[in-house]
């Protein structure tokens, strides 16, 4: 079209538009019509203009950076919503820092504070709360999948393969079958989990508070995220000996720590032999660091058999406490960190290098020190999956030792320890703290924000998604090297 066709075309267009009356304007809003006349602008923005452009570059980008795309929005939404009046109890102060903490924090099912959720947050507030947590302990792309499957709609390929990358998982083979499991088993498991706490919480509150009060517990426990609202920074402090808070709580964790496909495969075959070997590895680890977690806190710290069981679970991700951190000897805060390092298990809302990531580097060691091929439960292991695991340990210790010295200098007051505790829960995305989470400056709030990111999305899922090329098939000539 030459300029002088164009200008007679919009002359004509916005002639037309002169013709509109009150009640045209009213369809502003309307979806594919003009500002004014109701026909075609709209139709022509989309697919001409900015909507069709962001839509065309969604499509394009990799499964990893849709995913960590989606989790950056989720946390801006979360924190947008987190600043609105309805949110916010009057009196309180929040703050944009403050805000964006909370929300990645509970996107990121970590639990770390930087202001009390109950004493700042109204009902609005502390239910967005809980959204951003049941959000980021399932993953967004399960969510999406969940919402289109409930509008009765066909998921697409591209999401098949968002959602395969999220569970990290090999194959893209029955999907939507593992998106209704999971969504299905968070229910069973967060709704007895809040039917056994309100039998708890019923005791101390209002028969209504202490519902809503559960059914937050219960979301938090099961996606592994340390966030309560019980008020004054206290956790669950005031139930250190409450059995059935304490086990409820555990069993929450635990299941919520071992993956979706873990227990999938507990119920489909019932028999530690049948287990796949992923599954055998995943419960193997995660039963041994229960137990040598709980022996070390007993024996490094003043607490009750029950409390050391529950911190040992807890510091695989949760981050419930129902003893002071703060006031724990160097050991039992050392433990804890070994602990949080190591995190949950793929596939699961928990963090860490996982559970699998820690087993295959004891066996690599235990194969090297032995010379004996490398195996678990009568089955090999690719020397891929090796270098993936010391790559996966090899980042993520980067990113602690950088977190944790870049605290050091914005936080000269604090002792090491202290600020390597905090470092290390925001990566495990644990929420366990020493109690100097609110006193950090914005600049370590900020810090602390992209580490919760980076754990919640892991190191090396960040490092490879920007990689999108074939390996290269032309290599250099081999030559050792001294090494040890």
């Amino acid at each position: 079209m030459d300029n002088a066709t164009e200008d007679a075309a919009r002359s004509t267009y916005f002639s037309n538009t002169d013709q509109c009356d009150n009640q045209h304007v009213l369809r502003i809003f309307a979806p594919k019509t003009c500002f004014f006349c109701g026909k075609t602008a709209m139709k022509r923005a989309a697919d001409h203009g900015f909507v069709k452009g962001l839509f065309r570059f969604l499509k394009g980008l990799p499964p990893g950076r849709l995913i960590a795309l989606s989790f950056a929005a989720v946390i801006l939404l979360g924190t947008l919503l987190l600043l609105l009046p309805v949110s916010i109890k009057p009196g309180m102060e929040v703050g944009f820092v403050n805000a964006l903490f909370t929300s990645t924090s509970a996107v990121c099912v970590t639990g770390l504070i930087a202001i009390d959720t109950a004493d700042h947050f109204t009902a609005f507030g502390q239910t967005v709360v809980a959204l951003l947590i049941q959000i980021g302990g399932l993953g967004v792309t399960s969510v999406g999948v969940g919402f289109i499957l409930a509008a009765g709609k066909r998921v697409s390929m591209k999401g098949r393969l968002i959602v395969k990358e999220a569970f990290n998982i090999d194959s893209s083979k029955g999907m939507i079958r593992l998106v209704k499991a999971v969504l299905l088993m968070t229910l069973c498991f967060e709704l007895a989990g809040a039917m056994l706490s309100f039998v708890v919480f019923v005791q101390d509150f209002p028969p209504l508070k202490a519902l809503g009060i559960s059914v937050f517990h219960s979301i938090a426990a099961f996606n592994n995220s340390g966030f309560d609202i019980l008020g004054n920074m206290q956790n669950l402090i005031p139930y250190q000996s409450n059995v059935l808070l304490n086990l409820t709580t555990c069993g929450l964790i635990i299941f919520g720590g071992l993956g979706f496909l873990v227990i999938l495969d507990i119920l489909k075959n019932r028999s530690f032999r049948k287990l796949c070997l992923h599954s055998k590895v995943v419960l193997s680890a995660s039963g041994a660091l229960l137990l040598i977690g709980t022996l070390l806190l007993k024996l490094t710290e003043d607490i009750s058999w029950l409390g050391a069981f529950f911190h040992s679970v807890s510091a695989r991700t949760a981050g419930f406490s129902t003893y002071p951190i703060g006031e724990f000897s160097n050991g039992a805060l050392f433990t804890l960190i070994l602990l949080m390092f190591i995190g949950a298990s793929p596939g699961s809302t928990g963090g860490g290098i996982k559970t699998s990531t820690f087993f295959v580097l004891l066996q690599s060691v235990k194969s090297l020190m032995t010379k004996t091929r490398f195996s678990a439960f009568r089955r090999s292991i690719s020397q891929a999956g090796i270098s993936k695991a010391y790559i996966i340990t090899f980042l993520s210790l980067l990113v602690v030792c950088s977190g944790t010295f870049l605290l050091c200098v914005l936080e000269p007051e604090f002792s090491f320890i202290q600020l390597l505790f905090e470092a290390g829960s925001a990566f495990g995305t644990v929420g366990l703290s020493t109690g100097i989470t609110p006193d950090l400056s914005a600049a370590s709030k900020i810090a602390i924000v992209f580490i919760m990111f980076i754990g919640r999305l892991g190191a090396f899922t960040l490092a490879s998604m920007w990689v999108n090329r074939p390996e290269p098939t032309v290599r250099y000539t081999e030559e050792s090297i001294t090494i040890g």
